[in-house]
């Protein structure tokens, strides 16, 4: 059967599951890993390097943690040691391993378990190894941490860790980012590669085709990437001491082509100490509440008005990268029926507004979140109410661009009720709600070409959308997005500009990035062939830009951070379109993306916004004499 793709795929991590390695080690990673992995040449010198490093002799009780299809374990058990155990969290892999040692003769005794939290009679171990790079799967962090627990707990008094894992620092500055490779006389894996947006990980696509059945499989994977010095001192706060590294090693393969993350590791050894490390106790945190949007309300933006599995991975990525930033304790709240009650009774000392659809998903009420913790006298990041009404009303934002001699589009307005017909309308126009966000009523068929073109589309729209309509100049040129972030004192960073990508969408479609571009629907080309790239503008032009936006940000009111629009016309002349005052926070949205070519990982960009958030009010607080 031939499996689904998902096409070209503008960042890897997008797609990335947050327990991928739960489907991933199967038959089809035997054969696209399979140069390495069931390379004997790589078995016999892992096997001699854990047996010197770690003092392995005939006697020693030995556990190989994630051990696959139990290579290492089953060499051991040749060599005449009598004590080998191995667990993995692949069933499939762990039958493979039971049958090669039925069929070789060999007693290794093979269990299946999770590396986080194994428990196996056969405990306590002398020697515990992690070996072929089996180590820094998880999202976090704190389940590496996990492992090295679990292993600690797992060994005797003065037992051995050894783990071969790849070299981070080398593989961060040499992996490829695109290779294929054949893997049979019929099969062909193609392989993509990118650093994550947080930088610490190298995440992995694979493509394997068949050349008679198809694509076999379109996996995403990723790995976080540990030098030997940040792996040391994670050991050493792990309870580990006596942490000895035996140099960085090159590992064969059968074909020599792609060896990805195992083409340069290194071997360290560390003695389980008496206990853990423990931490000086911590300077109480600030206590912050993260708002979102409610997934228990119908929300009109979404497609089918539900949360899809991007945004649990977005929410997933929010609270890793808030958990990984010290001196807070983040809460999170999303049921807005209880929100009031819930600020009442524990007043956060700031709340992050990441409520960006409007109370209880309607956004005629988005303004209504912030205007209520005016009341409350709660602090929050982002704009202010006004702010919020100004710019969701896109011919109001309009307005006050043209007021400060910004470039616009022409534009026209059809009230509520009111025929197109008589309008002196320049074809081709774009027609949308006047009130809108997440580009509802704006598809493919929003650009028209002829008056009854024009017609149709009004129609269309106000039978699925209240309120008046816009007709507007539609504009060919490049289409540029600009990111800003305040320092809470009025300075302003502009962060790389984004330009979107149509080069790959068919020339038949108009280059607009609809309601089909934001929302999963991979059946679409404007899901699969729009993307976003780095903008390369002229000095001019970039200055010019990046003045409209400053003004902008300032005289609507925009406050900490915030995203703004804009379009070049036939002439060059690059018009506003649109202010986001409260624009999506995801790690796969557009701020996200400028950011990261800013070299601001993820944290460190929501870091930015409580910061500036925190000083926006203590210099408010200030300038009052300190009242709260």
């Amino acid at each position: 059967m031939t499996a689904r793709t998902h096409g070209p795929v503008a960042r890897l991590e997008q797609h990335l599951a947050g327990e991928w390695w739960k489907a991933i080690f199967n038959a089809t990673y035997l054969r696209t890993d399979g140069d390495v992995v069931e390379n004997p040449e790589n078995t016999h010198r892992d096997t001699d390097m854990l047996v010197r490093a770690a003092d392995v002799q005939p006697d020693t009780r030995l556990l190989d943690v994630c051990c696959g299809q139990g290579r290492h374990c089953l060499e051991l058990a040749r060599r005449g040691h009598r004590h080998v155990s191995g667990v993995d969290r692949s069933r499939y892999l762990i039958t493979v391993a039971r049958k090669r040692a039925r069929a070789a003769g060999l007693a290794v005794s093979l269990h299946e378990g999770d590396a986080r939290s194994f428990k196996l009679p056969e405990a306590p171990f002398d020697v515990v190894s992690l070996l072929g790079n089996s180590f820094g799967y998880f999202d976090r962090d704190e389940d590496d941490r996990k492992v090295l627990r679990a292993v600690h707990r797992a060994l005797a008094p003065g037992g051995t860790l050894a783990l071969d894992i790849t070299d981070g620092a080398w593989i961060r500055d040499n992996f490829e980012r695109r290779s294929w490779e054949w893997i049979g006389a019929e099969e062909l894996v193609c392989r993509e590669r990118e650093l994550s947006s947080c930088g610490t990980r190298l995440v992995s696509r694979e493509v394997v085709v068949h050349a008679r059945r198809g694509v076999v499989a379109d996996q995403f994977y990723a790995q976080r990437l540990y030098d030997p010095a940040a792996l040391v001192a994670m050991l050493e706060d792990e309870g580990f001491g006596a942490v000895s590294d035996h140099a960085a090693k090159d590992s064969a393969s059968d074909r020599n082509q792609d060896l990805g993350m195992m083409e340069r590791t290194f071997f360290l050894t560390a003695r389980k100490g008496a206990a853990r490390v423990v931490r000086a106790v911590p300077a109480p945190a600030k206590d912050v509440l993260v708002l979102l949007g409610d997934p228990r309300s119908h929300d009109p933006i979404r497609p089918n008005g539900e949360l899809t599995v991007d945004d649990d991975a977005a929410l997933r990525k929010l609270r890793d990268a808030f958990g990984s930033l010290e001196g807070f304790a983040f809460r999170y709240h999303d049921d807005h029926a209880t929100l009031l009650e819930t600020l009442r009774a524990r007043p956060p000392e700031l709340v992050v507004n990441f409520c960006d659809e409007g109370f209880r998903n309607d956004l005629h009420a988005e303004l209504h979140v912030p205007a209520l913790l005016e009341v409350l006298g709660i602090p929050y990041t982002g704009a202010g109410p006004a702010c919020l009404g100004l710019c969701v009303d896109k011919a109001h934002a309009r307005a006050i661009a043209i007021s400060l001699g910004v470039p616009v589009p022409r534009e026209l307005r059809l009230p509520k009720g009111a025929a197109p017909e008589g309008l002196d309308v320049a074809y081709p126009a774009l027609v949308k709600p006047r009130v809108g966000d997440g580009s509802v009523g704006i598809d493919r068929g929003a650009v028209v070409r002829t008056p009854d073109e024009l017609r149709d589309r009004v129609v269309t729209l106000r039978a699925s959308w209240e309120g008046d309509v816009l007709v507007q100049e539609f504009l060919p040129g490049a289409e540029y997005s600009v990111g800003l972030l305040g320092d809470g004192a009025g300075g302003l960073d502009v962060l790389p500009i984004l330009e979107v990508d149509y080069d790959a969408l068919p020339p038949e479609l108009p280059r607009l990035l609809g309601y089909e571009s934001k929302w999963n629907f991979p059946e679409t080309p404007y899901w699969t062939h729009v993307s976003y790239k780095r903008a390369s503008l002229a000095p001019a032009a970039q200055a010019a830009l990046e003045g409209h936006a400053r003004l902008l940000f300032e005289q609507l009111g925009c406050r900490d951070y915030a995203r703004l629009d804009f379009r070049a016309a036939e002439d060059g002349t690059i018009r506003f379109l649109e202010a986001n005052p409260n624009p999506g926070w995801g790690w796969g949205d557009e701020l996200n993306y400028m950011a990261d070519w800013a070299g601001l990982p993820y944290a460190e960009l929501l870091r930015r916004i409580v910061a500036s958030a925190l000083a926006r009010v203590a210099s408010a607080r200030a300038a009052r004499g300190g009242s709260p």
